[in-house]
Formats: C-alpha cells, sequence, structure tokens
C-alpha cells in the first residue's frame, strides 16, 4: 500500500482558491492520488508545496506541480519540470488532446473536461521519469 505524506500547507493552498477553481483542482488531486496508488511499486508519495505550489514527489520520478493563477483565472495548470523530456514527449503523443505551456506544463480551461485516461498516462510518467526516461517516448 502506498504512504502519502502531506504538508499541513497543502491544505490551506487548497482552501484559498476561488470556489469554482477549488474543486477541479481537488478533483487534479484526486486523480494525481488515484494514479500514483496504481502504479506498481510506487511506495511513498510525498505532497508538498514547492514555489507555494501543491507538489508530487516520488523517488525516481519527476515533481508534478498543480496551479491556478489569479492573472489567468480561467485556466489551470499541471507543471512538469521543463528540463525533462516529459512535456515534449506528451506533445507529440497527446498533441491533440491537451493545450500546453511550452515545455513546462499542461493546461485546463476551468469549465473543461479532462480527459482522464490520458492525463492519467502524463501522471504515471512523470511520476515514474527516472525509470523510463531512456525509453523512446517514454515507453508511451
Amino acid at each position: 500500500m502506498m504512504k502519502v505524506t502531506s504538508n499541513p500547507k497543502v491544505e490551506e493552498v487548497f482552501k484559498s482558491y476561488p470556489k469554482e477553481v477549488k474543486q477541479q483542482m481537488l478533483n487534479l488531486r484526486k486523480l494525481i492520488l488515484k494514479t500514483a496508488s496504481e502504479i506498481e511499486g510506487l511506495e511513498e508519495l510525498e505532497e508538498t508545496l514547492k514555489w507555494g505550489e501543491p507538489s508530487y514527489v516520488t523517488k525516481h520520478g519527476s515533481t508534478l506541480r498543480m496551479d491556478w493563477k489569479e492573472k489567468v483565472p480561467n485556466q489551470y495548470a499541471l507543471y512538469f519540470k521543463c528540463t525533462s523530456k516529459l512535456v515534449e514527449t506528451f506533445k507529440i503523443v497527446y498533441k491533440d488532446r491537451f493545450n500546453f505551456e511550452k515545455s513546462r506544463a499542461i493546461f485546463f480551461k476551468l469549465n473543461e473536461e479532462i480527459p482522464e485516461t490520458q492525463l492519467k498516462q502524463c501522471i504515471t510518467m512523470a511520476l515514474t521519469y527516472h525509470k523510463i526516461k531512456q525509453l523512446p517516448l517514454l515507453g508511451a
């Protein structure tokens, strides 16, 4: 069974989001936790804050962050380490499924339905990145 360690300050960040944003952010969090729990061999997931944003860290993974920003109020995003091959791979594999921000994020409109199956694959790749980074298209 996977162990989740959560920094109590993460909950404060979720509580600070406007009502219409909060539900989307909580849904994204739930998807990350569910996906992590389904990854074979993933024993620990740390939920913490990096740059004030909810972040998810695993032993063999690349940090995942998520946030909503007031300056672009109608969208929220899942951020990936920009020096990794994650987003460039997602752009090839899922070019028609997601909106991307450079080499660092997948962003969603607040009223958009998230393609969960594909997003779970992206989350899995991020959380296992150091085990798959040598594979063509990260094993997608």
